[in-house]
């Protein structure tokens, strides 16, 4: 679950973080919500917006988007998706280079 705490933030910031953490898929989850661990306290008021809808998105197709396996629709399109896939790949990134 979430490493971040909750302390401190707005009330959008909370319930983002809530449900970034609760998106139904375990993987989903993981993904989501470490990014919003990382980042839901120094988003601005317009990524807000964006990361509001996007967790809206089925999981199977955010997580098609962020893999990079499908085209990402142009509402969708923004920076803070740019932002959420670039996490993800660092993530990856650092797991394999730690694995034996």
């Amino acid at each position: 679950m979430t490493e971040r705490s909750s302390e401190g933030l707005d009330a959008r910031r909370r319930r983002l973080l809530f449900r970034a953490w609760r998106r139904g898929v375990r993987e989903m989850d993981l993904i989501v919500g470490r990014f919003a661990d990382a980042y839901v306290g120094t988003l601005d008021e317009a990524a807000l917006d964006d990361f509001e809808r996007l967790i809206e998105v089925p999981d199977a197709d955010l997580y098609a988007w962020i893999v990079g396996a499908e085209n990402v629709p142009t509402p969708y399109d923004t920076a803070l998706l740019a932002k959420l896939r670039m996490f993800h790949m660092r993530g990856k990134g650092s797991r394999v280079e730690k694995e034996p």
